[in-house]
């Protein structure tokens, strides 16, 4: 399917640099174009390959009817020119997941994760604990690592716990996975799909060529992924914070199978949210017959994925928490959840027109807002509105910097921003680096 063809990779990046090496060995003609400057030594790496790299504007303007594929890096838009314009001219447009599941080894055991929030905290957990337990497995998507990079480390019949973003699921189309976890569903990034509709099904594509010999792993206690659900061939275990479900919570013990499995003071990480997305690593184990212990043994130590509600460093009785990864207002409500009152909160990034009124009835935790970047004029009059002591800064550090001043000893100064980075960042991890970079300042 992808040998001898002519493919243009539009948008380079972590998963384009990579992707283009994996098809420059099956004889493809390869052209990689983005609008930004790329690191020269992966440019330098890439032409001795023999693909072209072109930094312009106008990739759409190369495009013709020569081409037999475009990869569309996840980030860029549907409405793009280039993809509009690989469309009028019949070419599939699809993205590095895609195409590394075609050359995937025969018989890789698929366990996909999805979800509006908790997917990389739940990815890392079930990877974590069946490597403990001392299966085979890779871990890869939209946690970082690109999947044509993972697959030249696998060998047939080995597992693979992938991350799987709804701006992944857009191009996706033969994929398919063993397991198919959906964490809950909320209204983001709308910005991108253009209403909550086609976001939900987009992310009912994770359920792709599911027959009842694959399991989907569903969140009972979502209306919503419980309605969009309703006609999937999958086998299904539910989780809930109630009975009545495959895995429940109740007086303080995680149950699976009406069995009492962890007992929740064993656990390291609090919060319902993390409850939630163990209740899904367990249900995982279960279908996968691994014993359990290897699951309180990890949890027991394991303090949460790095830029989710993690914990920095306290200084001075203040305790500084990194929550890059709360790219939309539902992850800021998870973190804002998580604490007690005097919270100096670090709001935004990159605008992408979404309303902050979701966090409002969370703001009684809230002593001070701290807004910077793209939206910080919005939401320095939203803060108005509501009342709410708030400050507005250009930059990160400047708004930390008097997060401090401010700040008094039993405060929590949390960088939880409810905007994407790329206002001012590659990444949010850049901006979570950063945040810590300056703490470390301090």
């Amino acid at each position: 399917m992808l040998e001898n063809k002519k493919i243009l990779i539009l948008g380079m990046a972590r998963s384009g640099y990579e992707v283009a090496k994996l098809l420059s060995k099956y004889n493809n003609e390869i052209i990689v174009t983005d609008g930004k400057e790329q690191d020269e030594n992966h440019v330098k790496e890439l032409e001795k390959l023999g693909i072209k790299v072109f930094i312009c504007d106008n990739p759409e303007k190369m495009l013709d009817e020569s081409f037999n594929y475009v990869v569309k890096n996840p980030g860029i838009i549907k409405t793009h020119k280039c993809v509009l314009r690989a469309k009028e001219l019949n070419i599939p447009v699809i993205n590095e997941v895609e195409v590394a599941y075609h050359f995937m080894p025969k018989d890789t055991y698929i366990i996909g994760i999805t979800g509006s929030n908790g997917k990389t905290t739940t990815t890392t957990m079930i990877y974590e604990i069946l490597k403990k337990a001392g299966l085979p497995v890779h871990l890869a998507g939209n946690i970082g690592l690109p999947l044509s990079k993972v697959i030249q480390n696998m060998k047939e019949k080995e597992y693979l716990v992938i991350e799987i973003s709804d701006h992944q699921l857009v191009d996706m189309y033969d994929f398919k996975t063993n397991i198919s976890v959906m964490t809950n569903l909320s209204e983001v990034h709308l910005d991108f799909h253009g209403d909550y509709e086609t976001y939900k099904n987009v992310k009912k594509k994770i359920f792709n060529h599911h027959t009842e010999k694959e399991l989907a792993i569903l969140n009972k206690d979502n209306i919503d992924v419980i309605n969009l659900t309703k006609d999937i061939k999958s086998k299904i275990k539910y989780f809930s914070k109630e009975e009545g479900a495959n895995s429940y919570i109740k007086d303080n013990y995680i149950y699976v199978n009406n069995n009492k499995v962890l007992d929740i003071n064993d656990i390291k990480i609090k919060g319902m949210h993390n409850y939630e997305n163990i209740m899904c690593a367990l249900l995982v184990l279960d279908e996968l017959n691994v014993d359990f212990k290897y699951a309180k043994e990890y949890l027991k130590e394991f303090k949460g994925v790095e830029h989710r509600i993690e914990f920095v460093k306290e200084i001075n009785g203040i305790s500084f928490y990194n929550d890059s990864k709360a790219t939309n207002t539902e992850s800021t409500i998870t973190a804002l959840k998580s604490f007690n009152n005097n919270v100096i909160l670090l709001l935004g990034g990159l605008d992408r027109g979404h309303s902050f009124e979701p966090i409002a009835p969370y703001l009684d935790k809230v002593k001070e807002i701290i807004c910077f970047g793209e939206t910080k004029d919005r939401i320095y009059d939203w803060s108005n509105e509501k009342n709410i002591k708030c400050k507005k800064f250009d930059k990160l550090e400047d708004g930390l910097k008097t997060a401090y001043k401010d700040s008094n000893s039993g405060d929590t100064i949390l960088l939880s921003p409810a905007c994407a980075s790329w206002d001012q960042y590659k990444c949010m991890e850049e901006r979570g680096e950063e945040f810590k970079n300056i703490i470390s300042k301090f």
